[in-house]
Formats: structure tokens, sequence, C-alpha cells
């Protein structure tokens, strides 16, 4: 028989199509033994996404692993035609894997290998099939270039700022800066909303301070589109006019929206007034949902997560200011694509049996069920009289060897689909016993014995357990049998000793193994050790006699205050217990001995008291020993009152030590019924005391009593008494707010005990808000048991303003004091500014600035730098610094290396986005080196003095000639079309990857090696070119945005400066 090898475990019951008995679902054991020996259809175990889309700068690798024994072949279809890749040079797959990889290094366009993937794993009992795999490769076309006409608009009027940016996949990032890279405040007022566009609820005169350009980023291809700026023109009159709330986005009195099951829901409202209008957002007829809800951009968009149908209905926002209101209503309609109710699983049946696969899937508009089997369509597959499929069910009846194939279940509506594999296994296996044999098991008399028999065969097998040989079954009384072949000895007696014989049966065969049992005596300490008190210096015996079963090794050990105890030269231990020669006082404490084997344990514990020898005249008190005093008794409450009680208590015998305190302890049976408290310290000349309560507390007290000796036992409870209710009179302490990711905060409180409570249904009021904003409150309602909450989407390292106020049914806390949180912190954007020089020929210097988007606490830096030499390069070096630092030197290993530099700010979350750069050129500073010694020799200023004079002799030629007539031919000004560089057109496009260090568009290279410009009226901020585009996500002019992927050469001789717009303009100055 051969078997399969992976891991299958099929939990279930499965009906058959008998209509006299069920069929257990076939197990098939972890057992490596069996696993090699099974076969198993082709299961895939790893595929890319359904929708995948691929950076074009990197190879492709679609993929796509599977098991099975034998081991799959694999196969793909491309836009559902049979794919040869083994035709194209450029695609391989990865040996034991149906992955494929395309490489791009020696040329090809990755858009050439666009469309539908589709994998198929086959071994000769079925074929697999993975999802349709849509690839597309992402895209970043160039923004047009548009003039854009000066906006004129009266102040207080609204103003909307269009941004259209240029369609990519996946969409871009939006966000507005000025032409001098500065990134534009944002406001209740002032926001961008979520078409990118950028609205002006009312215009003011200093918004014409400023320009305004919408930026595109692309996140696959790093690359930032910029369109040109829009220029304000504020025209202002002698006062603005106050204006009703008006809805710019979105228009009109309604719209409608349609999300799909659990996607988030975002809705947005932005209103135009004077004064500027709030938003507040309701669900007619019915709650918000608490703990899913967040609101965004000055809460002018509410997103609610993880939506499900009973989120649809109508929205409404409502702008209001002093003038008047308005209100949007938004009708949202949830649909949902297909998700599963009963995903189909595999089935192993054994041969003659039946059971079913079954497919559920749920979704608005309701899927469609469609069945394929091994990657074709059922309808079209071979007969097979011994499958009938009915909807969402395949039935089989009287399964055969050879019929195991591979089932596709495919549930799709106009939303999407869902795929499933699920194989039916038909296998014959004689019963094995997965135990090892001749087992021998201990157990302790009077204890439940489990005798395990693990089995595997198919069909199920049967399993008997006899004894000593007999033929009868053992089952019934003191026995009882579990299906997974386990007998359970509910209480192991002497009788019950013996060998115990387990048989697993089918029609092919059967198995059986042996388990001898032996029932052992307990182990019991017979005599334990007592409280002691004896004086300094004398000796004690703690007293430990066990009986125990003397077929097991006992072994016994003692502990003091619950250590392990060391058995020092004062120390003796033996049979009876354990002896103690000249007793001190660190001898005093608690002392236990345990004895142990291999089957169970038994302790006996006791307090060891020393007492000191006094050198003072005999007296009563010294005669007799001294002990802890006895508990006292009969307490009595009275005087019952709103917030107080009276306490008496009869004290019990000091044993010949003063009592100096006694202490008073209560119960309540709310929170914590059974915990005792300490609540109040009396002297111990009193026996009755004024007890202050707290309101909605049923006390119950005792008391101790304390001498010099230690403490008594406590007193019997007192009866209870049960105190009225009333509102909190203080809130939670300890509350703080922390991150615990990049967009939370997790407000967390010590919560009030049972005496601080003061009523039932305790709850607390949860508050935040953004710190320096006037943004209204949000808050959410949690029950007292408890001591956290999490607010979610929050923008990363802010501060917040949070209060935690405790209210029970009779009223709310006094107002609580304002807590400042922060949000999670999140990775550091990249150093600014970050510059290599090369002072001498020894030295490298560094210089940085703080990133400018620390996104938390700044706790360091590090740097990566590696020598390098053509291609050869040497190991790289970590160094970390200081928050502080912003500046190393690093001590060149040879003058002619040249040195590659990775630098990163450090927050408790890890290392952020890094500067990087390479060390000068040698030649580069030779060059110019020896440019500055030129300069400055005499020869060279008198070579161009004499230039400078022919050239004026040579123009005073020209003109003395020309005005005696001479005639010059003159080419006539035609158009001439521009070559292939000067057809560049201005886009706006500019990459803020790692560039090398190219001359300018538009520019040409003298003699001397220095760039001159061409002429030109645009300015380098139109174009958007130069060296590294730096921009954070906000859009705000921080240091290297991002890095370049690696490449495999590096061409020419790069700079190490990443360079800004602004600084690229004054390199052609």
């Amino acid at each position: 028989m051969v078997m399969q090898r992976y891991l299958l475990t099929y939990v279930g019951v499965v009906l058959t199509l008998s209509p006299h008995h069920f069929i257990r679902a076939i197990e098939v054991p972890r057992d490596s033994s069996i696993q090699d020996e099974l076969f198993q259809p082709p299961t895939i175990t790893k595929q890319s996404v359904k929708n995948y889309i691929v950076d074009p700068r990197d190879n492709i690798n679609i993929e796509c692993e599977a098991k099975g024994n034998p081991f799959p072949t694999f196969t793909w279809t491309r836009n559902g035609k049979f794919f040869n890749y083994g035709k194209d040079p450029r695609v391989t797959r990865r040996s034991k894997s149906g992955t494929l990889s395309i490489d791009f290094r020696s040329g090809g366009r990755p858009e050439d290998y666009e469309g539908e993937y589709q994998c198929f794993a086959q071994n000769r009992l079925g074929t697999a099939i993975s999802n349709k795999i849509v690839l597309q490769v992402s895209k970043s076309p160039l923004w047009p270039k548009e003039n854009l006409d000066i906006q004129e608009v009266h102040e207080g009027a609204p103003l909307i700022l269009a941004c259209n940016p240029p369609p990519g996949l996946p969409p871009p990032a939006i966000f507005w800066m000025s032409s001098s890279m500065e990134s534009i405040h944002q406001d209740k007022r002032v926001s961008q909303g979520q078409n990118g566009d950028l609205y002006f609820s009312n215009v003011m005169q200093e918004d014409a301070l400023t320009d305004y350009s919408c930026n595109a980023r692309f996140a696959f291809t790093h690359t930032i589109q910029q369109k040109n700026p829009y220029t304000l023109k504020v025209l202002t009159t002698r006062g603005v006019t106050e204006r009703h709330p008006s809805f710019m986005y979105p228009t009109g009195t309604s719209s409608s929206q349609m999300v799909l099951r659990g996607e988030d829901l975002l809705l947005e409202c932005i209103a135009s007034g004077v004064p500027t209008p709030d938003i507040i957002w309701h669900k007619r007829g019915g709650e918000l949902p608490v703990g899913r809800i967040s609101y965004e951009n000055f809460r002018k968009a509410l997103r609610i997560a993880n939506v499900s149908e009973e989120d649809s209905g109508e929205y409404f926002c409502l702008a209001s200011n002093k003038v008047g209101s308005s209100r949007h209503t938004v009708s949202v309609r949830v649909k949902a694509a297909p998700y599963w109710l009963d995903e189909p699983e595999n089935l192993v049946l054994a041969p003659g049996e039946g059971g079913r696969l079954i497919c559920r899937a749920n979704g608005n508009p309701k899927p469609s069920i469609q069945w394929l089997v091994n990657g074709e369509p059922i309808e079209s597959s071979l007969p097979n009289p011994s499958r009938e499929v009915k909807g969402d069910t395949v039935m089989f009846r009287d399964a055969q060897i050879g019929s195991s194939a591979v089932y596709q279940c495919n549930a799709s509506n106009e939303h999407g689909y869902l795929l499933a594999n699920a194989f039916v296994s038909v296998l014959d296996v004689s019963p094995r016993i997965l135990a090892p044999r001749n087992q021998l098991m201990k157990v302790i008399q009077n204890n439940r014995t489990l005798l395990d028999c693990p089995f595997f065969g198919s069909p199920i097998p049967t399993t008997r357990w006899f004894k000593n040989g007999q033929g009868n079954t053992l089952h019934g009384g003191n026995y009882k049998m579990h299906e997974n072949g386990t007998l359970e000895i509910i209480m192991a007696r002497r009788e019950d000793q013996g060998t115990y014989t387990c048989v697993a049966t089918n029609i092919l065969g059967k198995a059986e193994i042996q388990v001898r049992l032996e029932v052992k005596d307990p182990t019991r300490i017979t005599t334990g050790p007592t409280d002691t008190v004896p004086k300094k210096g004398s000796t004690i015996h703690l007293s430990c006699r066990i009986k125990y079963d003397s077929t097991l090794k006992l072994t016994v050990t003692w502990l003091k205050d619950d250590s392990i105890l060391y058995i020092g030269n004062r120390m003796k231990k033996d049979e009876d217990g354990l002896t103690i020669y000249g007793v001190s006082e660190k001898d005093q404490g608690y002392y236990t001995c345990v004895a142990s084997t291999e089957l169970d344990r038994d302790t006996a514990r006791a307090h060891l008291t020393v007492l000191a020898v006094s050198a003072s005249p005999v007296n009563r008190m010294t005669t007799f020993p001294k002990a802890r005093p006895e508990r006292p008794r009969d307490l009595e409450l009275t005087d019952l009152a709103e917030r107080s009680v009276r306490l008496t208590w009869i004290p019990g015998d000091d044993n010949n030590s003063p009592i100096t305190d006694y202490i008073v302890e209560f119960e309540e049976d709310k929170l914590q019924p059974g915990v005792w408290h300490n609540h109040s310290r009396y002297p111990g000349s009193v026996n009755s005391a004024v007890l202050r309560l707290a309101p909605y507390v049923n006390y119950q007290f005792r008391v101790i009593a304390v001498n010099e000796v230690g403490s008594s036992y406590p007193s019997l409870p007192s009866e209870r008494y049960q105190t009225n209710g009333a509102r909190p009179e203080i809130n939670p302490t300890g509350v703080q707010g922390a991150g615990t990711s990049k967009n939370n905060m997790v407000i967390s409180w010590t919560p009030l005990n049972a005496t601080q409570a003061y009523g039932p249904r305790l709850k607390y009021i949860v508050k935040w808000r953004r710190r320096d904003t006037r943004e209204s409150w949000s808050n959410v309602t949690v029950s007292g048991d408890v001591n956290k909450y999490t607010v979610t989407q929050t923008p990363t390292y802010v501060p917040y303003e949070i209060k935690v106020q405790a209210e029970n049914e009779f009223g709310r806390a006094p107002e609580p004091d304002v807590v400042i949180g922060y949000s999670g912190e999140d990775l550091p954007s990249s150093p600014r500014y970050f510059k290599i020089r090369q002072p001498n020929l020894e030295t490298i210097t560094l210089e940085w600035e703080h990133p400018e988007h620390p996104n938390g606490i700044l706790i360091g830096y590090t740097l990566r730098y590696q020598a390098f030499n053509g291609s050869k390069t040497g190991r790289t070096i970590l160094e970390s610094f200081s928050p502080n630092q912003t500046k190393f030197l690093i001590q060149r290993t040879d003058p002619v290396s040249r040195y590659r530099c990775d630098l990163r700010g450090r927050t408790q979350i890890g290392e952020g986005e890094p500067a990087k750069g390479e060390s000068p050129s040698h030649l580069n500073e030779a060059y110019a080196k020896n440019q500055g010694d030129i300069a400055t020799q005499g020869w060279f200023i008198g070579l161009m003095c004499a230039i400078a004079l022919l050239v004026l002799i040579l123009l005073i030629v020209c003109f003395i000639k020309r005005s005696r007539g001479g005639k010059y031919p003159v080419r006539e000004n035609k158009d001439v079309p521009l070559d292939p560089d000067d057809q560049k057109v201005d886009n706006g496009s500019f990459d803020y990857s790692d560039e090398d260090n190219k001359p300018l568009q538009g520019s040409q290279t003298s003699l001397d090696g220095t760039i001159k410009q061409q002429e030109s009226d645009d300015s380098l901020v139109d174009y958007g070119e130069g060296g590294e585009g730096q921009f954070n996500e906000d859009g705000s002019f921080i240091g290297q945005y991002t890095v370049k992927k690696d490449k495999e050469e590096t061409e020419g001789n790069e700079s190490s400066e990443a360079t800004s717009p602004v600084n690229a303009i004054y390199s052609l100055a």
C-alpha cells in the first residue's frame, strides 16, 4: 500500500447516503511513518493576490506553491490560454515550485506580460487550481502642462482649487504645497477633500500670501507629479458679510453611496459659510456604531470601519454656524462580495463509503455557485455514477479506489468571487496502532487513569480492550471506552492491576498493543511539623514522617518561606524530620516538608518563632514563653449610620506579650467577594472604633490582634452591613495615553475599587481630542470592569487631551482633570540636508539636520558606510549616534577609495527612511583645486587680459567696416523644429529617487566642465527636474524622501548630496 507524505487533518461528521448510519470522516494522523506512504491529491499552499500590481523596475514573481504525493507538476494559463513559458527566455519556473520568475535585466518591457494568469498543480490523483491572478504594471502618467489663470475671489467667498491628478495604478496620494516647497496649513476652514481638491470654506486676505500647487505621489515608481501653482487675488471689501452654511461637497441636499461589506465607509461633507461652519454627523433612526467610527479632516469626514449590512441607511451631516444650518443626507447601501458560510473541506473516504462536499456562500446580490472537478466544469467531466450534484452540495455514495479528484467551488457575483479547492481521496488502509508496544503505566490508587490506543485505518477500525487475555470486552462499571480508542479507568484499584490489550479491526485486518498497569499507594505525610516558639540558642526538631509505596523512589525536600532550604552545619535532615541546632533570629519563618515520588507529592507546613533571651531581672513576662495573641471574638456592629458604624470586639489572650495594635479588615461581596482588605489600625488599648464607610458596599469586618511576637489569627467575621449608593466622588487615577502602533492611542486608567464605585452600573466616560485645536471632544462610554480604550485612525505622534470620568446609577463624578497623551510613534523621515564633504585626503565629513518629521521621540541615528573602488567593495561599518549629534568624521583607510553612506534616524519603532550618498570623486576634487589655483596665477590673468584686448580690437574693426557700407550675409530667421531633447515638454514631473548627477535638461557643457544654462524663460520649478525631489507624506520639504532601488552598476561620478529644486536653481546661476 502506497501512502501519503503530508499532514492531513479532516474533522467533522460526514453523512453517507445510507439511511441507516453515519460515517465519521477519516482523520489522517501526524505520524510520519503513515504520512510517507499515503497518496495525496494536490493542494495549493501559496499564491499571489488576485489583483497583483508590480513595480516596473523590478523582476516579476507570480507565486504558486502546492503539495501532494506524488509531488505535483505545474502548468499555467495566460488570458485563458495555455502559457508556454518554456519558450520565453525571460521566464523561468522555480525548482520544486510553480512560481514563475520574469527577469528584465537583459531587456524587455514589463507591460508585455500584463494579463490574467492561473496556475494548475496536477498529479495522478487530481488537479488543484489557483485564483485568477490579474497582473498589472504600476503606472505614473505625466501631468499635462497647463497655464492657470489667477483666481480672483472676494474675501469671505468659498473657493475650490481643483487638483485633477493624472490617473495612476494604484491611484496616487495627493498633497498640496506652495511653489517654495512649503506645506499648505489646513484647518477647519481650509482643507483637502478626499478627491484631492483644496476647499476654502471662506477666503481670507491672508490666503493670497502664498500660491497653491497640487502634488501627486506615486508609491510604486517613487515619483511625484507637480501641477502648476494657483495664484489667488483676494478682493477685499469694507466688511465681510456673514454667510449661511452651504455644501461645497457633495452638492445638493442628498446623495447616495455604495460600499462593500468588510470595507471602510467614508462619508464626507464640506461646507462653506462665514463664520466657518461646524460639522455634526448623525444616522437616521439609530446611533452611530460605537467603537467603529472615527472622524477625519477636522470632522468633515466620517469613517465607519468594517461595515456590515446593518450599517445601511441614511446618514446626514449638519453644517451650522451662528447664521444658520444646512443638512445633507447620504443614502448608504451596503453590498457584499461573496463570503463563506461553509467552505468545502477535504474529504477522505474508505471504499464503499459515502460523504458530501458543501459549498455555501453569501453576498449581495446572492452569489451563484459553480462546481469544477480537476479544473474543468463538472458538467463536462467524465460521468461518475457515485457522484450527484445538488446545488451547493456534491453527494458521494459507494466511493471506489480510483475516484479520487480535486473539486473546486466558485462562488461569484458582480462584486467578486471566491474559489476553494477540496479533494476527495479514497483510501484502503489496514489498521495501524500508533502507540508504542508493551507500555508500562504506573498510577496512584483511587486516581483516574487513561490508557491510550491511537489508531488509524480505512475504513475506520473498531477498537476493543481486554484484560489479562480474557475474552470479555471492557466497558461499563469502572471502565469507559472513548471513540478515539482510549480506555478510561474511573478509579484505579489494586484489583485493576494487570495487562491490558487494545485491538483495532477493520475489513482489511487488525492490529493490537499491550499495556501493563501497576497501581501504587499514595504518598502521605502522617506526622508533620507543628508551630514552634523556641528560645534563641536552643535545639528544635521539626517532624516529617511519611508513608509511601516502597516500589517508588521517595524524595524529601524542605522549604523555608517557600524557597529551597540550604541544609548547613547547624541543620540535620533525617527520616523523621529536620533538626536545627542553636536557633537564631534568622531561622524564624515558615518551614515546609515536601514528600514526592514520580507519581505524586504531599506537603506539611509550620511556623518557627524564635524568642530572644532577655538579660533583665526575672518577672512574670519573662518567666513564661511569649507567643502570638489569641484571636479577638464576639464582634458587634452598633450606631449604624449612612457613612459610619461602630465596631466592638472582645480581645483574646495576649500570651505573655502585650497587644500593641488591632487591625480591622473588611470584605465586600460585589466586585471581589472573599478578598479581605485593610480598613484601619487602632492602638491595642481599645476594643471599639467608629469605622468610616463608603456608599454602596455590603461590608463584613474582622479584627486581628498584634503583639511583638506576631499577629493573631483573624477573628470570625461580623454580620454584614449594606450602605446606600451615591454618585462617585473621585475619578479613575493613572490616566495616560500612549500608542501601540502608529495610528492608534491606548487610553488606560486605574479603575475604581469596590469602595470607590459608590453605586451600581459603574462605567467610565472616556473623552479625547487633539491638543491645541478647537475641535469638539470625542467620547465613548465603557463598563466599570474595563481599564483601557483604544482610539484608532489617529495621526502619528500627536498630543491629545484626555479625560476619564466615572459614572454610576446615581450620577457622575466631578469633572476630571485633563491629561496629555500621545498617539503612536512611527518610523522617522530621512535626516535633512545630508551632505558628504571631503576637506582633505585623510577624512570625510558627514553633516545633516534632524528629520523634519521624527514621528516620535528621536533616540539616535544609525550610519552604515562602505568603501568601494570600481566594482570592489569593503565591509559595511555600522555606527550609532545620539539624537543630538549631527556631524561625523570618517577616517579614510586609503586615498583612492570612495565611500557609500546610509544614514537613518531611530525612534522606539525602529529605523526610518534613509538619507544616502557617496563621497566625491578625487578627479573632480583635483580638477576643482587646479581650477582655483590657475585662476590666481599671474600668467593666467595676463592671458585673459590679452584675449579681451584682441576681442575689443576685432569689434572696432567690424564697426569701421560696417560704417563703410560693408555687407554681410544674413540668414533668414526660420522656424526650426526642436530636437528630441527640446521636445521634452515641461510636464511638471520630477523623480525623488537617488539619481546620477547629470546635466540638467536644456543645458550645455563648456570646455572647462561647467554647466551653462540655455536661453529659456522657464524656471526649474516649472519643469520640476534636477536633483531628488524631497517631500514628505504631507508635502513638506524635507531631506531625501526615499531611496532608489539598488543598481547593479554605478554610472559615472555620482554626487553624494541630495539637491533640492531650489539648490538646483542656484547651481544654474
